[in-house]
């Protein structure tokens, strides 16, 4: 049985929308500039640092960072991204009624490189198309009980 959302929901549609798609590539980036940062790290045993004695933005040896860790920043601030992006996942899930594997794939766009970017441009399509095939819906119905 497919679920709609609710009537008193589609105001508040667009909004989580929105919220979502911000999210999706935020933290899209963010975990692309994770993943180059783990190459650099574990392949070049190199670690990304801001302010240190190499100048303003440098790799150094890993381990031998002086001032501020970007590579530990980027980390950090991809996981509370995510978290966000998992809050915007549910907020637009919840609000659609989806199945729990379209939230669990949604998920999943935070974790696996490209991903998010792929997934959120066809959630906004498939939010799109809903949205216009129920306002055209409902302006038939209007016109049917005139």
């Amino acid at each position: 049985m497919r679920f709609e959302p609710r009537a008193r929901d589609l105001p508040r549609i667009p909004g989580a929308l929105k919220f979502y798609q911000v999210a999706s590539i935020i933290t899209g980036t963010l975990l692309l500039l994770l993943c180059a940062e783990m190459v650099m790290k574990y392949a070049f045993g190199l670690e990304l640092e801001l302010g240190g004695a190499y100048g303003f933005l440098a790799f150094v040896p890993s381990g031998s960072v002086a001032a501020i860790n970007l590579s530990i920043g980027i980390l950090v601030v991809h996981g509370w991204f995510y978290v966000v992006y998992l809050f915007s996942d549910f907020r637009l899930w919840s609000l659609m009624r989806w199945p729990m594997m379209t939230f669990l794939l949604i998920a999943l766009g935070g974790v696996v490189p490209f991903l998010s970017f792929f997934v959120e441009a066809r959630m906004a399509r498939r939010v799109r198309a809903y949205l216009a095939e129920r306002a055209a819906r409902d302006a038939q119905t209007v016109e049917a009980t005139h």
